[in-house]
């Protein structure tokens, strides 16, 4: 049986390091400001703008900027849709997981006979 690609199904837009890192953090807040995530998350404040604008484009995340004592304020927070595209990068995680532990058992097993 020809073998298939293993990883096609994850999503390459959550599944970069600092944007993952990014919806992890709002996936256990409400919300989360610029400078929390920044001191979080230990992205440049380059990187991390630069992230949240293509989360914001894919529109996983909502971007609030509001003007605080003349200072901007900038808040991040997922969207639904963002919530449910988290959601299915973890379920499809887990079963990546699954399908690699149950592979890896039959091979132990055939290995055996």
């Amino acid at each position: 049986m020809p073998e298939t690609p293993r990883f096609l199904e994850v999503d390459r837009l959550i599944h970069e390091p600092a944007r993952l890192a990014i919806l992890a953090v709002l996936s256990s807040c409400r919300s989360a400001d610029f400078v929390f995530l920044h001191n979080i998350t230990g992205l440049s404040k380059g990187n991390l703008s630069v992230q949240i604008s293509r989360l914001e484009d894919a529109g996983l995340v909502f971007v609030e900027k509001v003007i605080e004592k003349k200072k901007t304020r900038t808040t991040v927070s997922l969207t639904k849709h963002g919530t449910n595209a988290v959601k299915r990068y973890w379920d499809t995680m887990d079963k990546i997981k699954k399908r690699t532990r149950s592979e890896l058992m039959q091979r132990i097993v055939s290995s055996e006979v």
